[in-house]
């Protein structure tokens, strides 16, 4: 059970009541725990009373402990939506660290999971911890790193739990098909099926964590999309999940055609490694530019994975550094 700090004498007792707006029936089924479990551990280390109807969640006690219990939830709330899952050592946690008045993200250490459909998508290094944590922080997230580090693959994870909890209703995933209009022509098919390779470590990612017939459904019920870069322009894109993947092969100019996709309740993140960029020469890449033109924005989060953050075969890493070693002497 939670513990308790100790709370000041003569502070004046006032009842009051609070509400909270739950967003869907999957996020209050995940909060609330297998039997209400987690509420009665709230109600019982905090002393207030809790009760849930048609969407909201009314709290009910004393002022201070009222307001502890808010900032609970609300904390809670947050790893829902970064997790996916919650259970009753993290609410004890919270807890204590609101009871403690110590700070306490979404996310914290690398023992973070995000499950979809039973299968878990779990960071396995610090970096990946801090990348998920930044995608359920912000609305407008770039992932910067070398091949093998779970930035298309961690964002695609937390694409679904979104998609799993309602807090958003589609999922568009993008990337840039540099070669479509030159060396694409002589492919058979149409324009899909001719960017459909460039698009395949996508349905990839995503048939790690559902299986092809479910993600076969989401496409035809477009509640998933695929697509090349190119086919984004003059959408807007609200209650969407939006992935741009091996960002740095886009130009500024596609950057920004991109970036001002975003709809309302949206959520964006761009991933690229600006090791391998295969732009024409002299062409400046749009993950380059971005970097310097929304740094320090608000709502922007750019989170830098290293060799350390590697989580393919173990070679994946040497590679890396013997490439970057000899580029760098030649």
């Amino acid at each position: 059970m939670a513990g308790t700090c100790s709370v000041g004498e003569g502070e004046e007792v006032k009842i009051v009541q609070k509400t909270i707006e739950l967003e869907s029936v999957e996020l209050a089924s995940v909060l609330f725990g297998r039997h209400d479990r987690h509420l009665r551990i709230i109600r019982a280390s905090l002393g207030v009373q809790i009760s849930s109807r048609n969407g909201l969640l009314r709290i009910d006690g004393e002022e201070a402990r009222v307001r502890k219990a808010v900032e609970v939830f609300e904390r809670l709330i947050e790893i829902v939506h970064a997790r996916g899952v919650l259970d009753g050592d993290v609410v004890d946690e919270v807890i204590n660290a609101v009871e403690c008045d110590r700070p306490g993200g979404p996310v914290a250490g690398s023992a973070i999971e995000v499950s979809i459909r039973g299968v878990s998508a779990r960071p396995k290094t610090e970096g990946q911890a801090g990348y998920v944590e930044a995608i359920a922080k912000n609305d407008l997230v770039f992932c910067i790193g070398p091949a093998g580090t779970g930035k298309t693959y961690m964002a695609v994870a937390m694409a679904l739990s979104a998609l799993k909890m309602g807090t958003l209703k589609r999922i568009v995933l993008a990337r840039p098909a540099i070669e479509a209009g030159e060396k694409l022509g002589y492919l058979p098919g149409d324009i899909q099926a001719k960017v459909n390779p460039f698009l395949k470590p996508l349905y990839d990612a995503l048939e790690d964590m559902m299986s092809p017939a479910q993600v076969r459904k989401y496409i035809e019920n477009e509640i998933i999309e695929i697509l090349p870069l190119a086919f984004m322009r003059g959408r807007t894109l609200n209650d969407a999940f939006v992935i741009l993947d091996e960002a740095q092969n886009c130009t500024i100019r596609q950057m920004k055609t991109f970036l001002t996709r975003l709809g309302t309740r949206g959520k964006v993140v761009v991933t690229g490694d600006i090791t391998q960029i295969d732009l024409l020469p002299g062409e400046p890449s749009g993950l380059i530019d971005v970097q310097q033109r929304l740094k320090g924005v608000r709502g922007v989060d750019f989170v830098y994975l290293t060799l350390k953050d590697i989580v393919r075969h173990r070679l994946v890493q040497d590679i890396v550094v013997a490439y970057d070693a000899h580029e760098e002497t030649s």
